[in-house]
């Protein structure tokens, strides 16, 4: 994203350059010692915890607790390990209100549930910072695996198919292993490098080796890896963006969310990011949250999230709206996109009020008008660079070879979370590792 004549009211440097700092640092802190014992005191350690039913990779979160509490967090942390190897990033990025802290006892008692994000996130920050990895090797078995993407779920299967003694090479398109977690998540919630500190951190197993700049079906096929390989496992996530299918969207100044996210979170400084005055934001996920607060904290002066349907259909979680909002962020719901106004670049989106009926989502004749002169459409992402034929489908096995699984965002069904990305990928190397071992 770069600021050109054609669009004039984004520039960099809206703000003083000390705001940057303060405006992208860690945006809640982490737990002290004396914190975490405090928080983990409030856990009933239920015998039967729903908790554990609600997180997707299953963790046991009263043991790991419990083991906070009793003054042993480096084996809390190992406890959270076992089952979510990139427990430090997810404890940062999960939307624990809506998973495992919305099934939190404390929460149907009292409306203050324990707060496991922010445990988890305290046991794994003091197990990584003690430098040793938790898991070693099983003996060699003589396997060899490719893992394409490096994302949360690629990186999941790799770490475990490690472990078991497998080699294995991971293939990614980007410059940078880490997928979603380095290039999709807002700056503030993973700063200082974390994402690539916990790479660096899971390589420490040993036995795989990661390729970066290549992409499948520009540098090697599937065919080959099958061939070449005991097992291929497909992490490629989602690289492509669903269009705004609005008048004038290929105006200068209407862009996809995912990159200005992508290009903020690999800035170095973050005062010669441009930015609009008047953002205008299409979409009602975590990546529409994203990229509105933001651009309010770049420096936009108005900022709005429109969504098509109401606010209880949108999947940004209630506690992320009211972050957006608290960040001074507009969000109307009911509202689509009718066409982006503009001479050469956007000036402004005019949008239609909708109802939704038996028949679907209906478009009014009663419309407005947002000024607008940056557009950000974050309206889903869509499967691109799969193997044509392949059969998409999580964890199972695709395709003729039997040798190829999948999982991650580009499997059929995927919840596009890390944590979820995260259980799919150990999974699907659990079942590699039972096939090739008979």
């Amino acid at each position: 994203m770069t600021n050109s004549p054609l669009t004039p009211g984004i520039v960099p440097g809206r703000l003083p350059a000390e705001a940057y700092c303060y405006n992208f640092a860690d945006h809640e802190p982490a737990l002290d010692r004396h914190e975490a014992r405090v928080a983990a005191d409030r856990c009933y350690f239920c015998h039967d915890a729903p908790c554990i039913t609600a997180c997707p990779t299953s963790i046991d979160i009263p043991l790991f607790i419990r083991q906070i509490a009793t003054g042993t967090p480096e084996a809390a942390a190992k406890t959270i390990w076992s089952q979510n190897i990139l427990g430090g990033i997810c404890a940062r990025v999960c939307p624990t209100e809506t998973l495992c802290e919305e099934a939190c006892v404390r929460e149907e008692a009292e409306g203050k549930p324990v707060e496991i994000g922010r445990l988890q996130r305290y046991a794994t920050d003091v197990a990584m910072a003690k430098g040793q990895h938790p898991f070693t090797r099983a003996p060699r078995t003589g396997k060899r695996i490719a893992v394409v993407g490096a994302g949360p779920a690629g990186l999941s299967c790799a770490h475990r198919l490690a472990m078991r003694g497998h080699d294995v090479t991971v293939l990614e398109r980007r410059a940078k292993a880490g997928g979603l977690n380095e290039y999709g998540i807002a700056s503030y919630k993973a700063t200082g490098g974390f994402a690539q500190k916990e790479v660096a951190w899971l390589l420490q197993i040993g036995g795989i080796e990661i390729r970066t700049g290549v992409e499948l079906g520009r540098d090697v096929t599937l065919d080959q890896l099958t061939a070449d390989y005991d097992a291929v496992f497909l992490g490629i996530g989602l690289a492509g963006v669903n269009a705004l299918r609005a008048v004038g969207e290929d105006l200068s100044g209407v862009e996809n969310a995912v990159d200005f996210i992508a290009e903020l979170r690999q800035a170095e400084d973050l005062a010669r990011l441009p930015v609009g005055r008047d953002v205008v934001v299409i979409g009602g996920g975590m990546t529409a949250v994203d990229a509105a607060v933001q651009s309010k904290l770049l420096g936009a002066e108005n900022v709005t999230i429109v969504y098509r349907r109401g606010q209880e259909k949108m999947s940004a979680s209630g506690y992320e709206q009211d972050h957006a909002a608290q960040a001074g962020v507009r969000i109307i719901h009911n509202a689509a996109p009718v066409r982006v106004l503009g001479n050469g670049s956007a000036e402004a989106v005019e949008f239609a009020y909708t109802s939704e009926g038996p028949n679907g989502l209906t478009l009014s004749s009663e419309t407005f008008t947002l000024k607008a002169d940056q557009v950000f459409k974050a309206i889903g992402q869509t499967l691109k660079g799969a193997p044509q034929g392949l059969e998409v489908a999580a964890g199972k096995l695709a395709g003729p070879s039997g040798k190829v699984w999948v999982g991650g965002d580009c499997a059929a069904g995927g919840e596009d979370l890390t944590v979820t990305a995260v259980a799919e990928g150990r999974d699907a190397a659990e079942a590699i590792h039972a096939q090739l071992m008979g």
